[in-house]
């Protein structure tokens, strides 16, 4: 019983934290919206039926009954038609004077069909959101500077949030480090690859035994090479020794003793700069011959000071870039995971349930001996979170965040090379021409979270 209401809490604990990540986020947009004078309708976290709201001046504030998401209304978010019109008539009379870019695009623009009506229809109702006399205090009406930094207001909290919960876990809590103390020592030699897991009576015996480390030993030299806590220093070392009998200086039992290892040269399995085992194109284990002495380090968990912080938080953003970059090819893996008898890939991409149930039984695991604990692994995952929704949302689609960076940008582009040409001011880029484009990246994002939703429940990530 006791673990089930752990698993509850745990649970409970992360979408309240999902639901302060997200009305961050949206208080991100609403700031600089207000403060550069954007009139905002309504403030939301959650999509669906409202479940509670109330209005304070202009704006109404609510929540409604599904925490995933939130959006800040801001009126005049597309260009009136009547910019659109002036561009219109600006591209006409260019055209008129032999600009062949301007012919082509009026050509475009006289072209009507559904896409065409579908944009028109965004911008009637954006302009009908505009009050008489309030046509400065739109969206669109921003400077292109203003509009991005409204924009990116809240993917930068996101940032924020994730670089004070993932920075406060590794200068408390620590992150795994490698050490030189000895965890396990092989008795015989085994050649990369193999599927034995125990020692023959014919098979040779490894250095590390024939020289007598102990599990529970700190290696403190290889060779003459100080280990200095480093274990790559003692791998480096270990490795350039092969076919020669060197020295190990260890620390037993606060005793330092001098111990002869005769390395021998060993095909050991090749790793990425990920640590990943490399392999040919047949399935096949690509090896190096390299020197192994037979033994494998220890791990601890270590706290980071303040200025490991930056490079660490740069690391995680650059890794959740790279699964976004790759989402559609790890999305096929989903599926095959959900629908087939594929693993699931623990580094790949998880939904909202999926790390509320991981947030659940972080809580409930015998694999964390206090609260404490429990509790950074949690505040862990919701910066890892929140570092995701940064990186997600700079995506430069519509409706993302990112999308609209990337129109306000190329609008500012157009008026400068309009500019540096002598040309007249080409006007406000009109996002509505964007809406198919809008229309088809929320479908594609419903899609995978759909997928997401039943791989988390069929065939979920588990801490085990």
């Amino acid at each position: 019983m006791g673990e089930v209401v752990a698993w509850v809490v745990g649970v409970g604990v992360f979408i309240l934290g999902l639901g302060l990540s997200i009305a961050l986020h949206e208080v991100g947009h609403l700031l600089p919206a207000k403060r550069f004078g954007v009139k905002v309708t309504q403030y939301m976290v959650g999509f669906g039926p409202t479940l509670w709201s109330r209005r304070r001046g202009e704006t109404e504030y609510g929540i409604k009954a599904i925490p995933l998401g939130g959006y800040v209304r801001m009126v005049g978010m597309y260009a009136p038609l009547t910019a659109v019109v002036e561009e219109r008539v600006d591209d006409e009379a260019r055209a008129l004077e032999g600009d062949a870019a301007a012919a082509a695009r009026v050509r475009r623009q006289r072209r009507q069909g559904p896409f065409a009506q579908m944009a028109a229809d965004a911008r009637a109702q954006a302009a009908e959101e505009v009050v008489p006399g309030e046509e400065h205090r739109s969206f669109h009406r921003l400077p292109v500077g203003k509009r991005i930094v409204v924009m990116l207001g809240g993917p930068v909290v996101n940032l924020v949030i994730a670089t004070v919960l993932l920075g406060a876990y590794i200068t408390t809590t620590g992150l795994p480090e490698t050490t030189p103390v000895v965890s396990s020592v092989s008795q015989c030699v085994l050649p990369a690859g193999s599927a034995q897991t125990s020692c023959a009576s014919d098979d040779p015996a490894s250095p590390a035994a024939e020289a007598g480390l102990q599990q529970g030993d700190r290696i403190v030299s290889v060779d003459g090479i100080a280990a200095d806590g480093d274990w790559t220093r003692v791998q480096q070392a270990i490795r350039a020794a092969a076919d020669r009998t060197v020295p190990i200086v260890v620390e037993r039992n606060g005793q330092q003793l001098t111990l002869q290892a005769p390395i021998i040269p060993n095909d050991v399995a090749r790793l990425s700069s990920s640590g990943a085992v490399e392999t040919a194109p047949d399935g096949s284990v690509l090896t190096d011959r390299v020197g192994f002495l037979g033994v494998t380090p220890s791990v601890e968990v270590v706290p980071q000071p303040v200025t490991a912080v930056p490079g660490f938080m740069a690391e995680q953003t650059w890794n959740v870039a790279k699964i976004v970059l790759t989402l559609p090819q790890r999305m096929v893996g989903v599926a095959q995971a959900a629908f087939g008898d594929a693993p699931r890939d623990p580094n790949g991409p998880i939904g909202i349930v999926g790390v509320g149930r991981l947030s659940g039984e972080i809580a409930s695991s015998d694999l964390f001996t206090s609260t404490g604990q429990r509790v950074a692994a949690i505040v862990s995952v919701l910066g890892s979170l929140n570092l995701a929704l940064f990186v997600f949302n700079l995506v430069p689609l519509l409706p993302l965040d990112g999308g609209h960076v990337a129109g306000a940008l190329w609008e500012g582009a157009r008026r400068k090379v309009a500019s540096w040409r002598g040309r007249p001011d080409p006007g406000p880029f009109d996002l509505a021409r964007l809406l198919p484009v809008t229309y088809a990246v929320t479908l594609v994002i419903i899609a995978m979270s759909g997928l997401l939703l039943y791989a988390d429940v069929v065939r979920p990530i588990t801490l085990g």
